[in-house]
């Protein structure tokens, strides 16, 4: 059992303890009043109200906009019971969903943040290896409870943990780390399975955790709309999109990125799913040089899955410009009748102005678009209800018809961020 050190108290300003009585699980900086004690990164403080009311209990942050991330909402401080209480019902969660260890699928997010009520950790499943992600010094801290934590709610379906957190602790203030086992080992020839898909997790040099496992249920409508089409996979990565419209009976499937690294483990993606390798072509290649290019009138089905663009507010614009321009050149080349999966991973741009940035492509391509889908992050990706900025990943498909008119305007950028028509009076 871990002893409860002594804590500092932060004190909110007047009013400002409205979204914490909310559940809310930020702190801004500019939200406090005072600070009693001398708390360093990671540390516990009790959060109160302008006049004293006890709000509950964070881990702070020195020189970060979000000061505390709220870990709980009670006068009490969390303790090693806690930590396998929030773990445990993180797991059912995902056990309930069938996500951890059915036929033909054994990978899955089993934490997801603030959707899972732990701020500042990520924690990916990929069959019986866990791969852990903290975003903050604070739970980094805890990173040998939680492991025990995940040891007791798996059993004997958990046979290593691997701690990734060096990059985005360093990013948020942390103190530098090394990456590596904190419990078991890597199997060897590991292999994780998706809806009956077969990949290999690359955690120790991969992007994230080796995987982007919220892309799931979106990679399987794409299986279901590939039989007898050419299908071009955009910012491919390992090949998650391009091993589904393969399954899904496409006739030949492009894989595009800018990382020689990535696409070698998307060939042997293919390989390992008994894949003709002549029915598969990985391209290394600038994106938007690509998009430009008449290849584009080749294929029926086109998927943009771009990197966030933005991953703070004040990159919104630089973000939504980024996002019009990809697709504004995917829409201007792509053949009549063809298919555009075209998603944003961007925090900081919702699904509102996710979908007027894309009208704004279309206004200026001039094609006629029509919205068949709009898609999302899967259910091992909860949004917590009181923290809506968890629903980070939103997604379109378009069916795109006609010839480009190149109907350029002034106002189009505009029309984006704003999240008005173009003729809107109010």
């Amino acid at each position: 059992m871990s002893q409860q050190s002594p804590h500092a108290i932060v004190t909110l300003k007047p009013k400002r303890d409205q979204s914490i009585r909310r559940r809310h699980p930020w702190v801004f900086s500019g939200g406090i009043k005072q600070i009693q004690g001398r708390p360093e990164a990671g540390d516990w403080v009790e959060v109160r109200a302008n006049k004293g009311a006890v709000l509950g209990w964070g881990q702070y942050a020195p020189n970060a906009s979000i000061a505390v991330r709220m870990l709980s909402f009670s006068e009490i401080q969390p303790d090693d019971a806690w930590w396998n209480d929030m773990i445990q019902q993180a797991v059912q969660v995902r056990l309930e969903l069938g996500l951890v260890d059915q036929d033909g699928q054994n990978c899955c997010r089993l934490v997801h943040a603030e959707g899972d009520g732990l701020p500042g950790l990520i924690a990916d499943f990929y069959n019986g290896v866990l791969v852990i992600q903290c975003h903050t010094p604070g739970m980094h801290r805890h990173v040998d409870i939680l492991t025990e934590a995940f040891r007791k709610a798996l059993g004997d379906r958990l046979v290593g943990v691997y701690d990734k957190s060096s990059k985005t602790l360093a990013k948020n203030g942390g103190s530098p780390t090394d990456d590596g086992w904190i419990w078991g080992a890597s199997p060897e020839n590991h292999v994780a399975w998706e809806h009956g898909h077969r990949f290999v997790i690359d955690w120790e040099q991969g992007q994230k955790t080796g995987f982007f496992l919220d892309q799931r249920e979106n990679r399987a409508l794409v299986g279901s709309l590939s039989r007898g089409k050419k299908v071009l996979n955009v910012f491919s990565y390992t090949g998650g999109f391009s091993i589904y419209a393969l399954q899904g009976g496409a006739t030949e499937v492009h894989s595009l990125d800018a990382s020689a690294r990535a696409l070698e483990v998307g060939e042997d993606n293919v390989k390992l799913n008994g894949f003709d390798s002549q029915m598969h072509r990985s391209i290394q290649a600038d994106a938007l040089d690509y998009l430009k290019t008449e290849a584009m009138r080749d294929y029926d089905v086109v998927i943009l899955d771009p990197p966030a663009f933005a991953k703070r507010a004040s990159a919104r614009h630089a973000a939504v410009q980024g996002y019009k321009r990809i697709n504004l050149r995917a829409l201007e080349t792509m053949k009549p009748g063809s298919l555009l999966f075209t998603f944003s991973c961007s925090q900081a741009v919702d699904d509102a102005l996710f979908s007027h940035t894309i009208v704004a492509a279309a206004i200026q391509a001039g094609r006629t678009v029509r919205i068949l889908h709009r898609l999302h992050q899967p259910p091992d990706h909860p949004v917590n209800v009181y923290h809506p900025e968890g629903s980070y990943l939103k997604g379109l498909v378009l069916r795109v018809d006609g010839e480009p008119c190149n109907m350029t305007s002034a106002e189009d950028d505009a029309f984006a961020e704003d999240g008005m028509s173009l003729d809107s009076e109010d």
